[in-house]
């Protein structure tokens, strides 16, 4: 399966991390080869810091740790997509449970 996931140049690829029960969107980060396959092998969520540049297992500092349920790629095979377990308070380093809190815009649309 690693086979048929696309890297991008810098050798990362883009990878959600889903609620398994509830199907929120809980955080996008980066993959490298090594860190998706950490996270295949050990069943828990493994990232590449871009800033940092190094892996980092989601959950060793912080406990929000995150479990992988399922793990799917896109059609073209440039993203992925992780069902997880959240562990903790949540997923955002802000505190948040989803680094997807803010909404774009002042008010919803009208229907």
């Amino acid at each position: 399966m690693i086979d048929d996931v696309v890297f991008d140049a810098d050798g990362l690829v883009p990878a959600i991390a889903q609620d398994a029960e509830t199907g929120d969107v809980l955080m996008m980060a980066w993959m490298n080869a090594e860190s998706l396959e950490r996270t295949l092998a050990e069943g828990r969520m493994v990232y590449w810091s871009r800033s940092r540049q190094e892996l980092w297992r989601k959950g060793d500092t912080s406990g929000d740790a995150q479990h992988v349920r399922e793990a799917f790629y896109d059609c073209d095979g440039d993203t992925l997509l992780f069902k997880i377990h959240q562990d903790g308070k949540g997923a955002c380093h802000t505190g948040e449970r989803t680094c997807f809190y803010r909404r774009l815009g002042d008010d919803p649309p009208a229907t």
